[in-house]
C-alpha cells in the first residue's frame, strides 16, 4: 500500500477562517496569543480535531484549530486537505483524520506555539489561568451507534503516545465532530488567486 500523502512542512500548512485566508502557522500562533491577551486570567483549551467527508471522486479532510476561553468564547481556523479518491474504509479515514490532527499538533509544538501559550499564561496561574491540550478524535465508543468504536482505543493510544495532548472522543470531541464537521459538508474550497 503506498502512502496517501507526505507530511507537510510547516510553511505548507495553510489555514483559514470566516474572516481570513492563507494563514501560516505563525499567523495562527499570533492570532491565538492575541485572543488570549484579552483575558490572560482565564482557563483555556487548545483543541485540534479533524473530520472528513467523501464526495464523488475525492475525500475532503478538515483539521480545525480552536483556542477556547472556557465559558467566554473561542477563536478558530481550519486547514483543508483533499485526497483524490473516495476513501470508503472507516478505519482508513479515521486513521488519516487522526494523522492530520497529529501533524498539526506536532508542528505547533515544534514551532514553539505550545510553549508560547504556556509562557504567556504562567504569570497568571494564581489568578485562574490554565491551558489544556486536546486532540479530538471523530470516533465514538458506542458500538451500535458508531462504526468507529472498533478503532477508538488505537487512535487514543496514538495521541497519548505523543505526550502533552489528551485524546477526546464523542461526545466530547467538539473540535472534530462539531467545528471541523461543519466545513466538510461543502464541496472543496477553491482558493482564489
Amino acid at each position: 500500500m503506498k502512502p496517501i500523502e507526505r507530511v507537510a512542512l510547516p510553511e505548507e500548512l495553510v489555514f483559514k477562517n470566516l474572516s481570513e485566508n492563507k494563514l501560516s502557522l505563525r499567523d495562527v500562533m499570533d492570532r491565538i496569543l492575541k485572543f488570549m491577551s484579552n483575558d490572560p486570567r482565564s482557563p483555556y483549551q487548545f483543541v485540534i480535531g479533524t473530520d472528513s467527508q467523501v464526495f464523488h471522486g475525492y475525500t475532503k479532510f478538515i483539521t480545525g484549530i480552536i483556542i477556547r476561553r472556557v465559558g467566554k468564547g473561542a477563536w478558530a481556523c481550519y486547514r483543508q486537505v483533499v485526497v483524490p479518491r473516495e476513501m470508503r474504509s472507516v478505519k482508513e479515514k479515521l486513521t488519516y483524520e487522526t494523522s492530520l490532527s497529529q501533524e498539526v499538533a506536532y508542528h505547533m509544538r515544534e514551532a514553539g506555539g505550545i510553549s508560547r501559550m504556556e509562557e504567556f499564561l504562567i504569570p497568571h496561574l494564581y489568578q485562574g489561568a490554565s491551558l489544556e491540550l486536546f486532540i479530538d478524535i471523530d470516533a465514538g465508543t458506542e458500538p451500535i451507534v458508531n462504526k468507529t468504536s472498533l478503532y477508538v482505543q488505537e487512535m487514543i493510544n496514538r495521541v497519548q503516545g505523543m505526550g502533552s495532548y489528551e485524546a477526546r472522543v464523542k461526545p466530547d470531541s467538539i473540535g472534530a465532530s462539531s467545528y471541523a464537521n461543519r466545513y466538510t459538508k461543502r464541496p472543496v474550497d477553491i482558493e482564489k488567486p
